[in-house]
């Protein structure tokens, strides 16, 4: 450091600034990054590696030029890193001495702006979680904020500490922040990175303040928040100052922060995300073959990025959900007004994302143009949703702002082809601004001045080929060939000699000259300077444009599910408060789209009321029973959404929270087997589940043995039954489980269709009521080539263990359920004999027929019960006389 040259110093002191972040320095016309940077930058993004003070300690240094940056930071920022952009903030020309260079951003993945790093289908979320001081006290609550610096959306909510990880998944952040020294397990989505922040940034009183000053408000209350949400307080204060640290400029455009308040939507835990696939595949984890791919026909990014939002958070409020779906029906009864308003959505530009770039100093000429643009297309949108029947499409006609006053300045002032760089300038009109013209004249090389000013000196000196003209090592002069070399006047000064001429310049030509090379500057200055006017002028009005571009994307989710209807032909859902399910003819959303038309095989669904509340599917493997459970659920939250639904005719009841364990997983890096992630995620069920929810089910204890197996499911079949009472599809391979429907009244048998024919099996894929007569894994272990000697060999060991479970009537005899023992159930009277199972036996049997042998073997088995309980609570009891 001692050494360190005035420039280098000026690296270290930025690097210092930025902490861990990648620091690229700009030189000239160059990004350079050094010494350890230098390395990792070589590595990441196949740079060459070089040095800089070649000699005892050469400092490593590598580097890209200044107009490949987006694609650099792409790169940086997909593999987990932050980086610092430091640039120079003062004309080199102007500068005296070392030219002034600042941090002016640190970009890391949950504060990205610019379109070539972001998705335009995907949300860029910044999320934090503030955590309570004590993570073992009962109750705890934890804060959780989120925001969109690319769109400018902030949103905070409490929640108990057991369902972060569920509001993590609904969220789905790309970054989260945490307090450095908090130790707890965030279960982040694939991808996302993980940054500490110190425990300061996470302070109640820190925070408010922050938010208050920022939004300039005295308190919080506006916005909905009260002294309850503490917790969400102290994470909003955090993802504000992390924004403000890393950003350095004006972050207006994020205007609110809006309360989440759980109960307000549709609850769904992490386990069910994955299992029905919402907006990722658990394969591959991509969107592709997802629900949300399969059901996307927005026009407009922005839809995009709602229809995803909706999906994330289905509505509970009957009222909202048919607001949506009566706005739905109209677009799709419709089919004009519907094609209208996809055609002018299509001329609509990422209006969100563009308003974020201006409020952040960031946009491009082009990004204005296409601001302008998008509102050049609001006047005939708007007038298509004039008079509607729907409710929520005439108050979306009435939130669209035309903001003409802007519309016009953006389209007289811009080009229709406008650069990316505002300082290369080439985006102003010609007749927007006089002084302009006479600079880009200058500039052009002022062809009627020339023309002018050589008539006159043709005429002056009386030499009519006289000529003036120009070359890039001269610049202008005057050409006099030499038959008339003697004319010329006395202020021409010789520059050079030709074999037929000579050339001169004058005072008056070297003047010109000056200004024309000089004006190309002064008119590229003079446009930046409009660019900016133009860009206060948007800014000024964000948010109008933000409840504008809001309109326009719940517009765009709302005629793209009415597309989907008309396409798919899907029916209106009759959505209900009673928990029932009444689906004819459904169909899988996703494989609907995926296979060939007509080849899916639709299912009625029935549930609630004389149907029963607690339906058990048999069948083989392959035969269709998770396709037909997760369907049932997926429809759900389709209808919840707001979205028609691919069946003939629906009838849903509104649940407040759906479970769905489908499918086998692990958490190895948690140091948890299959079956311990089964049962965990099966636990949070049946503590969390309510007689309003919808759980799916399947296979529930395959992990671990047979009989382990059986007994867990029977007893969780039980539960969910007498306990809960809500709506249940429990798929199922232990057949035994559908003696259940004998000794329960909410229980019902269903089953897959099978054909057997010549030792064949066919699935029809058809649900039937019933039980099915067998599993038939046997048979698909035939089909899969299981060799024939094992083959039967496993039917002889089947049919035996069927066996050994029927009782002498060829009952199960796991149907009886024994009645449970309490404490305080032991009656110690000689008045009234306690009600037992041997007292039940005895009053059963014919005194005629008893032996006193009988007699007195039933009392010691009495004896020895009534002993054994008296161990159990610690009484003393006198021995009974036999």
């Amino acid at each position: 450091m001692a050494a360190a040259t005035p420039m280098m110093q000026q690296y270290h002191d930025a690097k210092q600034a930025c902490g861990d972040a990648l620091l690229l320095f700009r030189m000239g016309d160059f990004y350079e990054l050094f010494f350890e940077d230098a390395k990792t930058a070589s590595r990441i993004l196949g740079l060459t590696l070089t040095s800089r003070d070649k000699g005892e300690n050469p400092i490593p240094m590598a580097g890209f030029p200044y107009h490949q940056l987006e694609g650099y930071l792409a790169k940086l920022i997909a593999t987990g890193l932050r980086a610092a952009v430091c640039e120079q903030v003062e004309d080199p020309k102007q500068a005296k001495g070392l030219v002034k260079r600042e941090v002016t951003r640190v970009v890391s993945p949950g504060t990205l702006t610019d379109d070539a790093l972001l998705d335009p289908l995907q949300n860029n979320y910044l999320a934090a979680v503030a955590l309570p001081v004590d993570l073992q006290a009962a109750g705890a609550l934890a804060g959780i904020a989120w925001a969109e610096l690319s769109t400018g959306r902030f949103f905070a909510a409490v929640v108990p500490l057991a369902r972060v990880n569920d509001e993590i998944a609904r969220i789905g952040p790309v970054e989260c922040l945490l307090g450095d020294e908090a130790e707890f397990k965030l279960h982040l989505p694939s991808k996302a990175v993980l940054t500490k922040r110190p425990a300061w940034a996470f302070a109640h009183d820190t925070g408010a303040s922050a938010l208050a000053r920022h939004f300039q408000t005295k308190s919080l209350d506006g916005f909905g928040f009260t002294e309850d949400d503490v917790p969400a307080i102290r994470a909003a204060g955090a993802v504000l100052d992390y924004l403000q640290e890393t950003q350095k400029t004006n972050l207006e455009h994020i205007d609110r922060l809006l309360p989440y308040r759980s109960g307000q939507s549709l609850e769904i835990d992490e386990a069910t995300r994955r299992s029905l696939e919402l907006t990722r595949t658990l394969r591959s984890g991509s969107r592709e073959g997802s629900l949300l791919a399969a059901i996307d026909r927005t026009a407009t990014p922005m839809g995009g990025r709602l229809l995803a939002d909706w999906l994330a958070s289905p509505l509970t409020d009957k009222t909202q959900i048919e607001g949506r779906l009566n706005a739905v029906a109209e677009l799709a009864h419709e089919s004009s007004l519907r094609d209208d308003l996809r055609e002018q959505l299509r001329g609509v530009y990422d209006l969100q994302r563009l308003l974020a770039r201006v409020a952040t100093g960031r946009c491009t000429p082009r990004d204005l143009c296409f601001v302008g643009r998008t509102l050049a297309s609001l006047p005939k949108l708007k007038a298509k949703l004039t008079a509607r029947k729907s409710t929520l499409l005439g108050e979306l006609e009435g939130q669209i702002d035309l903001c003409p006053e802007i519309r016009a300045q953006l389209e007289s002032a811009l080009l229709d082809d406008c650069p990316l760089l505002a300082r290369d300038g080439g985006m102003i009109r010609g007749g927007f601004h006089a002084d302009l013209d006479k600079l880009r004249d200058l500039a052009a090389g002022g062809k009627q001045w020339i023309a002018k000013y050589q008539a006159e000196e043709a005429a002056r000196t009386g030499i009519p080929n006289l000529k003036v003209a120009f070359n890039k090592v001269f610049g202008y002069y005057i050409e006099i060939t030499n038959s008339h070399k003697d004319k010329t006047p006395p202020n021409y000064h010789r520059k050079q000699t030709t074999t037929n001429a000579e050339r001169y310049v004058t005072p008056e030509l070297k003047e010109y000259e000056e200004q024309v090379l000089t004006a190309d500057e002064r008119a590229k200055e003079l446009e930046y300077d409009l660019f900016l006017k133009l860009r206060d002028i948007v800014q000024a009005a964000t948010r109008r444009l933000q409840g504008t571009a809001a309109a326009l994307a719940q517009i765009d989710v709302l005629a793209s599910l009415a597309q989907l209807a008309c396409q798919r032909n899907y029916c209106r859902p009759v959505m209900t408060e009673e928990p029932v399910l009444q689906i004819v003819d459904g169909r899988h959303p996703v494989l609907d789209v995926i296979e060939t038309q007509g080849s899916f095989v639709p299912n009625d669904a029935r549930c609630g009321g004389d149907d029963g509340f607690v339906l058990l599917i048999t069948g083989p493997n392959m035969a269709g029973k998770s396709t037909y459970i997760r369907q049932v659920a997926l429809l759900t939250v389709m209808a919840q959404i707001g979205s028609f639904v691919p069946a003939n005719s629906a009838t849903i009841g509104i649940a407040d929270r759906v479970f769905a364990r489908v499918g086998a997983s692990d958490e190895l890096s948690r140091g948890q087997s299959t079956f311990m992630v089964e049962m965990t995620e099966t636990a949070r069920i049946l503590n969390t589940a309510t007689a309003r929810s919808l759980v799916v089910l399947d296979e529930i204890g395959r992990g671990t043995s047979t009989y382990d197996g059986i007994s867990l499911a029977w007893a969780i079949v039980e539960h969910l039954h007498d306990t809960i009472g809500c709506r249940t599809f429990f798929a199922t391979h232990y057949h035994e489980l559908t003696d259940l429907a004998g000794t329960m009244a909410g229980v019902r048998n269903l089953n897959v269709a099978v054909k057997e024919w010549e030792e064949q099996v066919i699935f029809l894929h058809k649900i039937i009521p019933g039980a099915a007569d067998k599993s038939y894994g046997i048979h698909v272990a035939r089909l899969a080539g299981v060799p024939r000697s094992v083959n039967e060999r496993a039917k002889q060991i089947l049919a035996q263990l069927e066996q050994e479970h029927l009782d002498s009537d060829g009952k199960s005899k796991l149907a009886v359920k024994p009645k449970t023992k309490r404490r305080g159930d032991l009656q110690l009277t000689l008045f009234a004999p306690e009600e037992h199972p041997v007292m039940d036996k005895l009053r059963q049997l014919d005194p005629n027929s008893l032996t006193p042998m009988a007699a007195l073997q039933l009392l010691s088995e009495w004896q020895r019960e009534v002993k054994a309980e008296a161990s159990r609570t610690n009484l003393s009891l006198t021995p009974l006389n036999s």
